[in-house]
C-alpha cells in the first residue's frame, strides 16, 4: 500500500482575504523550478524535505507524489520528462561511468583495454577508470543525453570500483580522481553531479558533489559516514529495502536524510518517510 502526503484543500466558505493569505504563504514556501538548460539546484533550506522517487524498471507513474525523480535516461522519453517538467518535478538521470553492459547502446566505444572483471550488476564488466582519455568521450555523451532529454542533474552509480575486484590494481586515488574529473564533466553540461553510494569516499567528494544517493545505510549501520553532505546542506537521498518506515524513518529523519522504501527491481512502488 502507497502512502501519500495529502494537502488540505481550502474551503469554499473561507472569506476570500484568507484564501489569498494562504495562497501567498503556498508560493512563498514553494522552491523554484530551475529553467531548462540549466542545471539543478538544491537549496540548503529544503535539505533533509525532499519527498523523492526512483525508478529504473516497469512504466514510469508521473504522478507519484515526489519532488525528485531518479530515472533511466535511455528508457525515459523526452515526452515523460516534459510531462514531469510540467508538474514542477526535478529530474536526475542515472548514469553508470565505472561499469557497462555488453547490451548498452554504446558499448562497442569502450576499448579492450578498459573492460575489466564482472562487476555487480549481471553481465556488466568494471571499466578502468585510470583510462580518462578513453572513457571520457563516451560518459560525456551519456551526460549530454541526460541534458537533451531534459534532465538538470546526474547520479553516478558504479563510482566505486577501486572498492571492488574490477580486474585493475585500481587504487583510492585512482576513483578520487575520476569522480571528481566527472564532476566537473558534469558542470560543464550544465548537470548537477551527485554521487551514488561510494561512501568510503563521500567525506572527501562532499565538496565537489551537490547531492547523494543511498542504498540501506540503516541496515548496514553506516549513516552517519553521509554527514558531511548533510552539514554542508546538501541533500541525501536515501533508500531502503526492507524493514518498515515506522521503524527506519525515525532514524534517518534525525540524520536529516529523505528516505523512502522501495522493492529492489526500483518499479514504481514506494512508501516515503514523513518530512520533518
Amino acid at each position: 500500500m502507497r502512502i501519500r502526503p495529502r494537502t488540505r484543500a481550502v474551503g469554499r466558505a473561507l472569506p476570500a482575504c484568507v484564501a489569498l493569505a494562504l495562497l501567498s504563504v503556498v508560493a512563498a514556501c514553494r522552491v523554484g523550478l530551475t529553467a531548462p538548460g540549466a542545471p539543478t539546484t538544491w537549496p540548503a533550506s529544503s535539505a533533509g524535505r525532499w519527498q523523492w522517487q526512483w525508478q529504473l524498471s516497469g512504466v514510469l507513474d508521473p504522478t507519484v507524489d515526489a519532488d525528485v525523480f531518479l530515472l533511466d535516461p535511455v528508457a525515459t522519453t523526452a515526452a515523460q520528462t516534459a510531462e514531469l517538467r510540467s508538474r514542477d518535478r526535478r529530474l536526475v538521470c542515472q548514469v553508470h561511468v565505472g561499469s557497462f553492459l555488453p547490451s548498452d547502446p554504446d558499448a562497442d566505444r569502450f576499448p579492450a583495454a578498459v573492460r575489466g572483471a564482472a562487476s555487480r550488476r549481471p553481465q556488466s564488466r568494471w571499466l578502468d577508470v585510470r583510462q580518462w582519455d578513453a572513457l571520457r568521450p563516451v560518459l560525456a555523451d551519456r551526460f549530454r543525453l541526460c541534458r537533451g532529454k531534459g534532465f538538470g542533474a546526474v547520479a553516478l552509480a558504479d563510482a566505486d570500483g577501486y572498492a571492488n575486484r574490477s580486474g585493475f590494481p585500481l587504487g583510492f586515488d585512482d576513483q578520487l580522481l575520476f569522480n571528481r574529473r566527472l564532476a566537473g564533466l558534469a558542470r560543464s553540461l550544465s548537470l548537477s553531479p551527485g554521487l551514488i553510494n561510494d561512501l568510503g569516499q563521500v567525506a572527501a567528494l562532499a565538496p565537489d558533489f551537490d547531492f547523494a544517493v543511498n542504498e540501506e545505510c540503516v541496515r548496514r549501520d553506516q549513516c552517519a559516514r553521509l554527514l558531511p553532505f548533510v552539514e554542508a546542506g546538501k541533500p541525501v537521498f536515501h533508500v531502503e529495502y526492507a524493514g518498515s518506515t515506522t521503524d527506519f524513518c525515525v532514524t534517518t529523519v534525525g540524520y536529516g536524510l529523505s528516505s523512502i522504501r522501495k522493492e529492489r527491481e526500483l518499479d514504481a512502488w514506494r512508501i516515503p518517510c514523513p518530512a520533518p
